[in-house]
């Protein structure tokens, strides 16, 4: 007997507990506002625990704690400089929340948070708006020197500001879809390869031809742990290319 498969349904939020309605729409609390407190918690509990002892040789957790920090300091550093170092709070909090999500959706069962265009773009936003709330609030007008390039002659500026402008709102877009999208595309062929072997050991094929399924099964979820944790890098990275703009406007 046929079993479908649909690889989307693992998306679906869930409503936990009812908070009301607004119009026809539903108010809830969902899987996914659970697991986003629960990063939260689990962020907020390695840190204080890794930080507890300060001790001078430092155990394993203390270890990864401060090798992260480290990890993500030196690329603020790099791409804002000094002065970037007012921004090294929120760029490692943004890093461990994206990472700990992602790395809590590849638990089997569980629910990727980072699979929602919405929980990707929120974060997207907030990056964008610190860069100009920052930058108007730092510079004034001058900040609006991130529109134009240097070293342009002024005929070209009718041309190049226009682009600058959509390249620079086009940021929270491209930043929360390549985030989205990558995890998306993941999960779903981890659903199809893993329902391909059950399929086949079903069918009484699991020594003939479920090995080779089996083995990209694996291979996929190594895959997958890996872009897990190099999406929170690319997206703490592009956050902190962003926040220089709000330093240093002009280039």
């Amino acid at each position: 007997m046929a079993v479908s498969i649909d690889p989307i349904h693992q998306f679906e939020l869930q409503p936990l507990v009812s908070l009301g309605h607004i119009g026809n729409q539903q108010l809830a609390f969902t899987q996914s506002a659970l697991y986003m407190f629960a990063a939260v918690g689990i962020i907020a509990l390695l840190t204080i625990v890794a930080t507890s002892g300060r001790s001078v040789v430092p155990g394993r957790l203390q270890a990864l704690a401060e090798t992260l920090y480290e990890f993500i300091a030196d690329t603020v550093h790099q791409a804002t400089g000094a002065d970037g170092k007012r921004f090294l709070p929120l760029v490692f909090s943004l890093f461990m929340f994206v990472l700990i999500l992602n790395l809590l959706g590849m638990i089997p069962y569980a629910f990727a948070v980072t699979s929602h265009l919405i929980v990707t773009f929120g974060l997207a936003l907030v990056v964008i708006l610190t860069v100009v709330i920052y930058g108007v609030a730092k510079h004034g007008t001058h900040f609006l020197g991130v529109f134009v390039p240097s070293g342009v002659p002024k005929p070209l500026l009718l041309i190049m500001v226009p682009i600058e402008i959509v390249s620079f709102l086009s940021r929270p877009i491209s930043l929360s879809v390549r985030l989205f999208a990558n995890i998306l595309a993941g999960h779903i062929a981890l659903k199809i390869f893993a329902f391909f072997v059950v399929q086949l050991l079903v069918a009484g094929a699991w020594g003939v031809l479920s090995p080779l399924p089996l083995a990209l099964t694996i291979a996929l979820t190594a895959l997958e742990f890996l872009v897990a944790a190099l999406q929170a890098y690319v997206f703490a990275t592009l956050t902190a290319v962003y926040l220089a703009d709000a330093l240093h406007p002009g280039h």
